[in-house]
């Protein structure tokens, strides 16, 4: 076995043995931004032997503060992240196989990405992807580890299908569009996002491993900039849970998922959020002055970044102008409304 892993086998809960399982194993990791780059270090680094890394976006130079698996030359090239992340990985241990690829999780393709993966890890950015994921998970009896970092905050658990509560049992609803920060919106250290990732990593070995009795089974949250450590203790799975309980997938559901539409002949993409939103526009708008020259009035409103003229509306409905291409358009979406 190769020496790199010396030291990691001298780890008694890992081993030989476990060093032999993570060799043999196959993660995907959804989105690598700023938590999945780190991710996919770790898990590399670590000798998992077959990483699927999806993402839809390119690399720009406000990720390099933060996610750990790029470079400058790969923002300048607007590199893919996940092309960008599979070059790094080969530099960093060769040993590994890496499928990198570049496309919009969503309710056609989730399932089919899942399913030769032992384990998921979350590295995205959008409540929606999350809830797609845990429907996905739920219904193939996939253990995925939920996480999530904004501003100084962040926050985990790790959801194993039938035995903990998932997504759903403690998050009922998806929040609405615009009432959680984003990164984009409230800033984010790369203290938060280390500390995140290094805990859903750890539990993803836990689990490859088979050491499943050591998960923290909580929700763990954390602000490295106030100093607070939190674990909530889960309990059992609702049995009432809409996802778990009632195996009600609608997330999977094509009908049920964000609308985007490209707008014939305006060089725009208009897109919805999945379900009826009421944003307060003087907040939203006031969460953005500093990023953005912000134009408003009663009913709507716009501003310009990265040369898309974004119109977003106060059932949460925005237009992005300056690209035909829906990926790329509910990438913005995703960065200034959050959902």
């Amino acid at each position: 076995m190769d020496e790199r892993y010396s030291r990691q086998i001298l780890f008694p809960e890992i081993g030989k043995a476990g060093q032999e399982k993570l060799l043999n194993s196959r993660v995907l990791i959804v989105g690598c931004g700023a938590l999945g780059a780190s991710h996919a270090e770790m898990l590399a680094r670590a000798g998992v032997g077959r990483l699927r890394i999806v993402d839809r976006d390119f690399v720009e130079f406000t990720n390099l503060q933060r996610q750990t698996l790029f470079k400058e030359s790969d923002a300048a090239e607007r590199l893919p992240k996940a092309i960008a992340s599979k070059a790094r990985i080969a530099e960093t241990n060769s040993g590994i196989e890496v499928e990198a690829i570049v496309a919009d999780v969503n309710h056609s393709n989730i399932e089919s990405l899942i399913e030769v993966c032992d384990l998921v890890i979350d590295g995205t950015d959008n409540f929606q992807v999350r809830y797609l994921l845990n429907d996905a998970c739920v219904k193939n009896g996939k253990t995925w580890i939920y996480g999530a970092a904004v501003s100084s905050y962040g926050t985990t658990m790790t959801i194993i299908p039938g035995e903990t509560p998932c997504l759903r049992c403690i998050f009922e609803e998806m929040p609405d569009a615009g009432s959680s920060p984003t990164c984009d919106t409230a800033g984010v250290i790369m203290p938060i996002i280390a500390s995140i990732s290094a805990i859903q990593v750890a539990e993803a070995i836990k689990i490859l491993v088979g050491d499943v009795d050591s998960i923290h089974r909580s929700i763990v949250q954390i602000d490295v900039w106030q100093n607070d450590w939190r674990k909530i203790k889960l309990a059992s799975p609702n049995p009432d849970c809409k996802t778990c309980g009632r195996r009600n997938f609608e997330f999977l559901d094509a009908e049920s998922q964000e609308f985007s539409a490209v707008l014939c002949g305006r060089n725009a993409v208009q897109i919805a959020p999945p379900k009826p939103t009421e944003l307060d526009l003087p907040v939203f708008a006031a969460n953005l002055s500093h990023i953005a020259d912000i134009k408003q009035n009663e009913y709507l409103v716009r501003f310009t970044v990265d040369g898309h003229e974004i119109t977003v509306f106060n059932d949460g409905r925005a237009i992005v102008k300056g690209t035909d291409d829906i990926s790329a358009a509910r990438t913005l979406y995703s960065r200034f409304i959050g959902s």
